[in-house]
């Protein structure tokens, strides 16, 4: 290898260090939330989605049935986008959350099935502008069965970069 081509790929390099979201700029695979639903399934979508009375059962109660979940991008990189449901903190930045596919979800409407909502974890806590912001999160995805009080949710999601949508 000449000198000249070392320098090309040390530059390189310091460049994607430099500039970390270049490096993301085709390393995944985009989805929507229609692909996280098995071929046949329907989609819930958002406007029967009726607003409930406060006072009555708990949310995760009127959880409808999941009717399974794709394993196409088990272990991918995956951008997806959605809306921020907070679970866990650290100082002022998000830990864990749901990634729910409408504004609402899981707090002011029942939750949509389990194969509708990703359970994302980031080791940089993230600085969101607060509840049920909209964001695009990258990162290395699968399924993974996980309940909270919120929900039951079937995919989880490695999150790399969190942006806003």
């Amino acid at each position: 290898m000449t000198n000249l081509n070392r320098r090309s790929i040390l530059a390189a390099l310091g460049a994607l260090s430099v500039c970390p979201s270049a490096a993301l700029a085709k390393d995944y695979i985009d989805l929507d939330w229609a692909d996280l639903v098995p071929d046949g399934q329907q989609v819930i979508p958002p406007v029967i989605q009726g607003l409930i009375d406060h006072d009555g059962p708990a949310l995760s109660s009127q959880q409808p049935a999941s009717q399974g979940v794709r394993t196409d991008w088990n272990g991918k990189v995956v951008r997806l986008p959605g809306y921020v449901v907070p679970i866990d903190y650290s100082g002022t930045g998000i830990t864990a959350f749901i990634l729910v596919p409408f504004v609402g979800a899981c707090v002011h409407v029942p939750p949509p099935p389990a194969n509708q909502l990703v359970f994302v974890t980031t080791g940089v806590p993230y600085e969101g502008s607060g509840m049920f912001e909209a964001v695009n999160v990258i990162g290395m995805f699968g399924t993974a069965s996980t309940s909270t009080q919120l929900a039951d949710i079937a995919y989880a999601l490695s999150a790399d970069h969190i942006e806003p949508f």
